[in-house]
């Protein structure tokens, strides 16, 4: 991809139409572009065959489509595949790609590396690098070798979308409406620790799925493994999401406006003697009771050099079991590409200092 020129993919109908207008091409241009971009998912200008030859030579003197293949693969024995792919500036982000019987899941990133530096997180580790455009976060859907059988999306990847809240929406965009990829929201969820600001604007103007990062009930322990708790506490969060019909338990008195439209989940990694007693299972239903809402209970990917350790399967069990048997409806989701670290940043982290080191042996 050539640096100087400007990516086509993430444009909404009537920027193409002012990309068109600019080149004093016909207004159905604009309509044909998104087409080729949204529908068909061509790599480059020159597959735009219904554009006359003159309207491709113009478009390709300032504009490309974006689109850009992995650089490398790691394949599971359960048939996850990890893929990096490289962004417009020259970093890398990984995706991770997860079949599961007629299901298939992405999960993408939104950032290189993260501000967030969570204590279980290889990514936070990497520290702050760039946050992604819209179409290196579409890019990672549109170039995915599997794109056709995916299923769903989960903005759950490297960095912390509501920290890159405009081109997650952008991308949010493109995916849902008519003229983009047409997607029910249902199809896509988005993960967060809890940027307030971003947060809220997804809620307003997003209707995709929301995952809530808690991972401990008690804000003095949850900011020891997230230090995004003191800035954004869990109890502020919540407060926020109880103005949002869809994350109210419904009553006999208050029937939902949106039913089934939106879920509203909560992440919690289980660790070892951390986070995992009886004590922690109380304050999560006494914190959650109001919502209409599930829990996702993880078993921890280990990553290097970290006292964190995954809660044995009994503990998990015993877990979920109190959640549920006080009305919180949870589930121990399945560990999936341990053998390739499908859930930390191990490979984007190794490539960074790869290109890092390259960098300085030429300077």
């Amino acid at each position: 991809m050539e640096s100087s020129h400007i990516t086509l993919l993430g444009m909404t109908p009537e920027e193409l139409l002012q990309v068109t207008t600019a080149l004093d091409l016909p207004p159905r241009t604009a309509r044909q572009i998104a087409r080729w971009l949204y529908v068909k998912h061509v790599a480059t200008l020159d597959e735009m065959t219904d554009l006359s030859l003159a309207a491709r030579q113009r478009l390709s003197e300032r504009y490309t489509v974006g689109a850009s293949a992995p650089v490398e693969a790691q394949r599971s024995t359960d048939g996850t595949v990890k893929y990096l792919f490289r962004t417009s500036a020259g970093d890398f982000v990984e995706s991770v790609y997860i079949p599961d019987g007629s299901r298939a899941t992405l999960c993408v990133s939104s950032q290189v590396g993260c501000k967030m530096r969570c204590a279980f997180c290889m990514t936070g580790r990497q520290g702050f690098a760039a946050s992604l455009s819209a179409t290196d976060i579409l890019n990672q859907i549109y170039s995915l070798p599997e794109r056709d059988s995916l299923t769903n999306v989960v903005f759950m990847g490297q960095g912390e979308p509501f920290d890159n809240t405009d081109n997650v929406l952008r991308s949010l965009r493109v995916l849902t409406e008519d003229w983009g990829y047409a997607w029910s929201p249902k199809r896509i969820t988005v993960s967060t620790v809890g940027l307030m600001r971003g947060l809220r604007r997804f809620l307003d103007e997003s209707r995709c799925h929301l995952a809530v990062s808690l991972h401990n009930p008690f804000p003095a322990e949850r900011e020891a493994l997230m230090p995004a708790e003191r800035p954004y506490p869990i109890t502020d969060v919540l407060q926020l999401l109880r103005q949002y019909d869809f994350c109210r338990r419904p009553t006999r008195d208050n029937r939902k406006s949106e039913p089934h439209q939106r879920r509203l989940s909560f992440e919690y990694i289980v660790f070892g003697g951390v986070n995992d007693s009886r004590r922690h299972a109380e304050a999560v239903v006494r914190l959650l009771r109001d919502f209409d809402c599930r829990v996702n209970l993880i078993r921890f990917h280990a990553i290097p050099d970290t006292p964190l350790h995954g809660a044995d399967e009994d503990t998990m069990l015993r877990f979920r079991d109190y959640l549920t048997h006080h009305g919180i409806f949870a589930t121990i989701r399945a560990s999936r590409g341990q053998d390739i670290f499908a859930a930390c940043g191990l490979l984007s982290t190794a490539r960074q200092q790869e290109a890092r080191l390259s960098e300085q042996r030429t300077h």
